[in-house]
C-alpha cells in the first residue's frame, strides 16, 4: 500500500478548543496509524521509514525497560526476510488529542497473527503514538508500547 496520507487537511484545528479534533484530522491520523501498523506487519521498512522520522523515540516491549532513539533498533525487527508469521492489526477504541503541530493517538492494537504451523493468536497492545507536522506532513516522533492485561490488586 503506498498511499501517501501525510499531507496535512485544509481544517487542522477546532477554532474553539486547541485540543479538538476535526473529523478530517481524525480520519487522517487513524490511516496514518494504520498504515503504519501495517508496515508492521508486513515488515515494509521502506514504508515505515517514510512515515517515521529519523529521531524516533519509543518505549516498547522489545527494548526491556530503555528509551530507544532513533531508527536501527527498529530496522532489526523490521528487515525483510521469512519469518514463517502472517500478522494483521486493527486500531480498537482510538482516542486523539491534539496539541498544536502535535497529535496524540492512543488505541488498543488487536495482533492477530499465524504462524507456519497454521496455529492463530491474537494479542492486545496498549499504543500511544505522537505524530508531528514538519513541513506540511505528519511524521510519527514518538510511541510508547505495553501489553494490555488486567491485574490483581
Amino acid at each position: 500500500m503506498n498511499r501517501d496520507l501525510t499531507a496535512v487537511s485544509s481544517s487542522r484545528f477546532s477554532s474553539d478548543d486547541n485540543n479538538a479534533v476535526s473529523s478530517t484530522d481524525s480520519s487522517t491520523l487513524l490511516s496514518l496509524s494504520q498504515d503504519l501498523l501495517d508496515s508492521i506487519d508486513q515488515r515494509n521498512w521502506e514504508r515505515y521509514t517514510e512515515l517515521c522520522d529519523a529521531s524516533l523515540t519509543a518505549f516498547e516491549p522489545e527494548a526491556v525497560g530503555h528509551l530507544v532513539e532513533g531508527m536501527p533498533f527498529h530496522e532489526y525487527y523490521l528487515s525483510p526476510g521469512p519469518d514463517g508469521l502472517s500478522r494483521q492489526s486493527t486500531i480498537s477504541c482510538p482516542h486523539f488529542r491534539m496539541l498544536g503541530d502535535v497529535a496524540v493517538i492512543s488505541y488498543i492494537r488487536l495482533q492477530q497473527s499465524t504462524d507456519d504451523a497454521g496455529v492463530v493468536s491474537t494479542r492486545a497492545m496498549e499504543e500511544t503514538r505522537i505524530w508531528q507536522l514538519q513541513d506540511d506532513r505528519w511524521q510519527h516522533v514518538h510511541f510508547h508500547r505495553s501489553p494490555a492485561g488486567s491485574i490483581t490488586l
